[in-house]
């Protein structure tokens, strides 16, 4: 049996993960935020943006699919374990298209599977990949994703994201899922660039 072993990138201590559970449990904490877009969404955080920033930004190299991977146990795990709803709702990452060999939206909306959430992938597709990355609110507003659904869910949703900041996509996201006929709950992130 091959046995890998890491440096945690947090503290360099060997490992037999990215980020060691000590680590995990010191600095990884989450905490619950709240933030209400001007669309009236509701939008869940877990961690402040500038304190996982560097974590965040590997989404685009291969180490961060365990890097992401580590984050949603930590964060949007746990979020499921304690959610309980009348119903079944779908969990819909945003643009869960796997460009860098994998998705990151989607290991975020799959670590939410319980009874009462369900995962479905591939439903919400951004038909303009424009990056809005350190684009200011003006850009954002004129290029918009132009999300496509695949057909009329008409469910109660969950909308599962990275991060938000101005809240342009995750609103562009709800309107279309709502044009639809769905409900759009609230939006999991995790992570707030405001707060």
């Amino acid at each position: 049996m091959l046995l890998l072993m890491f440096r945690c990138i947090l503290c360099s201590r060997i490992s037999l993960t990215i980020i060691c559970k000590e680590c995990v449990s010191s600095y990884l904490k989450p905490n619950l935020y709240k933030r209400v877009l001007p669309n009236y969404l509701t939008v869940y955080s877990f961690y402040r943006y500038s304190d996982i920033e560097f974590l965040l930004k590997s989404k685009h190299k291969f180490i961060g699919y365990s890097i992401y991977r580590t984050l949603a146990k930590n964060s949007f795990y746990n979020f499921a374990k304690n959610f309980k709803y009348d119903t079944q709702v779908v969990a819909i990452p945003i643009d869960d298209d796997p460009k860098y060999s994998y998705s990151h939206t989607a290991i975020l909306a799959k670590s939410l599977k319980s009874k009462y959430i369900k995962p479905l992938y591939s439903k919400l597709r951004a038909q303009n990949s424009v990056s809005y990355s350190a684009k200011p609110l003006s850009y954002r507003l004129s290029n918009p994703r132009d999300f496509m659904v695949d057909y009329k869910l008409n469910y109660d949703l969950i909308l599962v994201d990275d991060i938000v900041t101005s809240g342009t996509t995750l609103s562009e996201a709800k309107k279309v899922l709502e044009d639809r006929g769905n409900s759009v709950l609230f939006a999991l992130t995790l992570a707030d660039a405001r707060i």
